[in-house]
């Protein structure tokens, strides 16, 4: 099954991917029934869940088949509920390169104006580029852009332009993969063999990896962050595993002040 994903995540194009990817891990939850795990997104029950990743290392108990959470679109459902006025408060929100997982689920929240966004998404209303984000200043309350500013040329630039957008006060979730090895971020414009770029940067399509110091990036753009350690500090280990949770991600909870 790792092998199969794999080679799917690998050379079907992603637009393609969202359209379709749900129909086949549906098919494939027969195979996975059971009550050991949960979905905080969705609620939905498994026995674990499938695995994802486009190398033969792909992580086990990763892809929820009924919504197509992973960990971290998990995380970030648990950590709205918990930490945030997200599901009582009237708000508008501009959700960049908008997750399968909580579309539907967000345009149904009579309490918020909700409006995906993205270059090339099938799934996303609106297409932009976050160089150049086609809305006033101090237009939305909260901002999603989460495992984009690996991809993007200039990420100062596009963290500048979520913050410009958003109201005084309104706050954004920016999560991207890190690795705390690195201290600071590591880039190099001359790695742009698709094997080497995913050698350094995990991704054939990533022009970066983040180290220690993302939450400093952020901060380029604007923001004052809060680096959140909520499941390292709040959740307990049966909580964790419950719901496969990325054990040591930090929440990056950026704001306008």
């Amino acid at each position: 099954m790792k092998s199969i994903i794999s080679l799917v995540l690998r050379y079907i194009p992603r637009p393609y991917l969202q359209l379709v990817g749900h129909w086949v891990a549906r098919f494939l939850s027969i195979f996975y029934i059971g009550n050991k795990v949960e979905c905080p997104v969705c609620g939905s029950h498994y026995r674990k869940f499938l695995p994802y990743g486009r190398n033969t290392s792909s992580r086990e108990n990763a892809l929820c088949p009924s919504c197509l959470s992973l960990e971290r679109h998990r995380l970030m459902g648990l950590y709205l509920k918990r930490k945030t006025n997200f599901f009582t408060a009237n708000l508008k929100v501009l959700h960049v390169a908008p997750e399968y997982c909580f579309i539907d689920r967000f345009e149904q929240m009579k309490n918020l104006d909700y409006i995906t966004a993205d270059i090339e998404s099938p799934l996303a209303k609106v297409k932009m580029d976050i160089h150049s984000i086609p809305f006033p200043e101090n237009t939305f309350d909260v901002a999603f852009c989460n495992h984009v500013m690996e991809h993007v040329d200039d990420y100062i630039l596009a963290m500048s332009e979520l913050h410009r957008v958003l109201k005084p006060g309104g706050w954004a979730l920016i999560q991207s993969p890190q690795d705390m090895k690195y201290e600071v971020t590591y880039e190099d414009a001359t790695i742009t063999d698709p094997k080497e770029r995913e050698k350094y940067f995990l991704q054939n399509d990533h022009l970066r990896l983040f180290g220690r110091n993302y939450g400093q990036e952020l901060e380029k753009g604007g923001f004052t962050v809060k680096e959140d350690r909520f499941v390292m500090d709040e959740l307990s280990k049966a909580e964790v595993q419950k719901y496969a949770l990325p054990g040591e991600e930090i929440v990056y909870f950026c704001q306008k002040l």
